[in-house]
């Protein structure tokens, strides 16, 4: 099976890439303006195109010969998401399977999130809801992405996968190297409030991706999330105690909007990435629990590391 992997270049992505190495499957790698890693970009398995998902006619040739694509590509921080987001979380998805369908890809396989369903705990998980209007414009845009991918599937032209992918953790993940980073310098802060939150090792999303590629059967939303939801005050305790660091600082919830208003404006003014923004905030203060069932029944029916206090040892790798 060929597989194009968008966002290539990006940190899950090339990570995906990698894992799909190790397979049967021949790899192409969709890339826009950075370059995959050297290893895998030289791998003779894999192949390279360059192309702008916003420009439909430089799309086509990649999807040629493809079985199953798998979207990771996307754009976050950024300031105005408001602005930015329709297009790369909806017009995106929807210019991809426009070229899909003309190339005669069998399978889309969507990378998602279960904050999609807007607030939900362990009382009140996410499912596989789509009547959901969430006030985060990223979570907003890529459940509208979501419908695109079913609605293409319903017409029988390709099977869609929506996998809603928790927080992703493991040695070499930008969240968390970034708090480790964060921590060490004792800057690492985190609202009062509990907030839930829901990990997914970064092996097991890998073989959950893996299997959903391969597996002829799968179709529809997967919650891919561990057996252990947490809150993010917890999480961020449990990183630190485990880098030998203090806990974070806990502040009022203020301080993080006029943080992300600053940090927008500053990024508007200069024309640089902006690494916290408004939505990012609210994303962030959202509590997100996802019913697994289906994940481990059709897709990976044990994960490697069901719970963080399994999978904390995961992290020892990102020591310095």
């Amino acid at each position: 099976m060929r597989v194009l992997v968008t966002g290539a270049a990006g940190n899950l992505g090339s990570m995906l890439a990698k894992r799909l190495l190790n397979t049967s499957h021949q790899i192409r790698l969709l890339t826009h303006r950075r370059a995959p890693p050297a290893d895998v970009a030289s791998s003779g398995k894999a192949e390279v195109f360059q192309a702008d998902l916003g420009s439909p006619s430089t799309i086509g040739s990649a999807c040629e010969g493809v079985d199953c694509i798998v979207h990771l590509a996307g754009v976050l921080f950024a300031p105005r998401p408001e602005k930015f987001l329709p297009r790369t979380n909806i017009a995106f998805v929807q210019n991809l399977l426009r070229s899909a369908r003309c190339a005669g890809v069998r399978k889309f396989l969507l990378i998602s999130f279960p904050h999609v369903e807007g607030e939900t705990t362990p009382e009140h998980p996410a499912t596989d809801r789509l009547d959901r209007e969430p006030a985060v414009v990223h979570f907003r845009t890529r459940l509208a992405a979501e419908k695109a991918v079913l609605e293409m599937g319903s017409s029988g032209a390709i099977t869609p996968v929506i996998l809603r992918v928790g927080v992703v953790y493991g040695p070499s993940v930008k969240l968390t190297e970034a708090a480790r980073r964060l921590l060490r310098c004792r800057i690492l802060s985190v609202w009062r409030k509990p907030t839930w939150i829901h990990l997914i090792s970064l092996p097991d999303f890998l073989s959950a991706v893996v299997a959903a590629i391969g597996d002829p059967s799968v179709h529809g939303i997967y919650n891919v999330c561990d057996d252990g939801p947490t809150t993010v005050q917890d999480f961020l305790d449990r990183l630190a105690f485990h880098f030998g660091y203090r806990k974070p600082w806990r502040l009022p919830e203020w301080t993080f909007h006029v943080a992300a208003i600053t940090c927008e404006t500053g990024a508007l003014l200069l024309h640089t990435a902006a690494p916290l923004t408004r939505d990012i905030v609210k994303a962030g203060m959202t509590s997100s629990v996802a019913d697994n069932s289906r994940m481990k029944k059709e897709l990976i029916s044990r994960l490697e590391y069901p719970t963080l206090e399994n999978g904390i040892t995961l992290l020892s790798a990102g020591r310095r």
